[in-house]
């Protein structure tokens, strides 16, 4: 392990990083989409369970990654996530599972706990579901919400995340401004108005920027992955040079020089935060940008390879391969093709 002296011995005073929103970018990268997808009333006793919607290991799983949100609107509850991990929640609680896993929530003493596929109903707006569900005491309701996204290979967005993140509301501004949000929703899912489910996606898209930069905010300094290095100096003056010219060929001493540092410290903080070097993370994030744009555009492979800093279409074709496993055209055919379907619902 890296000592903490040395690590930390060459950080300039050079303020607060300036750049690109690293995250902005990286949300950008992985194509974010919300929406909200149930309004529910329960009442005590009741139990429910709901099953994992997201399998990091299934074929293809990179193309969509679903996770969820529950906000208490009103009552409490206990609630179970898949790790274990159990809180008890009330009224103005915003839960967020960055993986969909596995979780059960109750009041009271269920005889059974109800699956949740088979409480629901089909709401007034198109796409929205509703439950109404229990023994016909103490109420709680809930809004649910999901995101989804076209994480891919490399974007580390979800992955250092914990696996239940519950968010309590507070008098600071991020704080204010997740309430206000989360009433917009109850409001709109109230109401049926028109434009509602394009109003809804929008806000859920909200509630996870400001739920990351609070879960940013929080984090502990020996905390590790890309959310920690966006805390770290160096690391995040790194990043930002990497996102803001990932076709450069980028070298750790030309890194160095940009951030004010030695090449020993730039390498080593980067590698002990994000467990790979500089130059390899650069290549992975070239090739998560040109696997978007295999994806979604309509761009020759020699167009693609030197937008994203590489001198030929065969030596881009070998990195990619040797990043995802496959050369482009067959990302392209593969993922053309299965864009539109549920996780789960392709094969390799």
């Amino acid at each position: 392990m890296i000592e903490t002296s040395d690590l930390h011995a060459g950080t300039p005073d050079h303020g607060p990083p300036v750049g690109p929103d690293l995250l902005s970018e990286m949300l950008k990268a992985v194509r974010l989409t919300g929406s909200v997808f149930l309004n529910a009333c329960f009442s005590a006793p009741f139990g429910v369970v709901a099953p994992k919607y997201y399998d990091p290991v299934s074929p293809m799983a990179y193309l969509r990654h679903i996770s969820i949100f529950h906000f208490i609107v009103a009552g409490n509850c206990t609630f179970e996530a898949g790790n274990g991990e159990r809180r008890e929640v009330t009224a103005g609680d915003l839960l967020f599972l960055p993986f969909a896993g596995h979780h059960r929530f109750w009041k009271g003493e269920p005889l059974v706990m109800a699956a949740a596929g088979e409480i629901v109903q089909p709401g007034r707006i198109e796409g929205m579901w509703t439950v109404n569900y229990g023994g016909g005491g103490d109420e709680l309701r809930m809004v649910c919400g999901f995101l989804e996204s076209s994480e891919f290979l490399f974007a580390p967005v979800f992955r250092t995340l914990p696996a239940l993140i519950v968010e309590k509301m507070s008098e600071d501004k991020v704080g204010a401004l997740i309430a206000s949000t989360v009433q917009e929703i109850d409001l709109h899912v109230e109401a049926a108005a028109p434009g509602s489910q394009a109003m809804l996606g929008r806000l859920m898209e909200l509630l996870f920027v400001e739920l990351l930069r609070r879960h940013v905010a929080r984090l502990s300094p020996g905390s590790k992955g890309w959310f920690a290095a966006l805390n770290d100096p160096i690391v995040a003056r790194t990043l930002q040079l990497l996102h803001a010219d990932p076709a450069r060929h980028w070298t750790v001493g030309q890194i160095a020089d940009k951030v004010g540092s030695s090449r020993t410290i730039v390498a080593g903080r980067f590698n002990a935060l994000l467990g790979r070097p500089p130059i390899e993370y650069v290549t992975s994030w070239r090739i998560q940008l040109a696997g978007e744009r295999l994806r979604f555009g309509h761009e020759s492979l020699a167009s693609i390879a030197a937008g994203v800093g590489y001198q030929s279409e065969a030596a881009f074709s070998r990195a990619f391969k040797r990043v995802t496993g496959i050369t482009p055209g067959k990302w392209r055919e593969r993922t053309g093709s299965l864009a539109g379907l549920a996780l789960g619902s392709a094969s390799p």
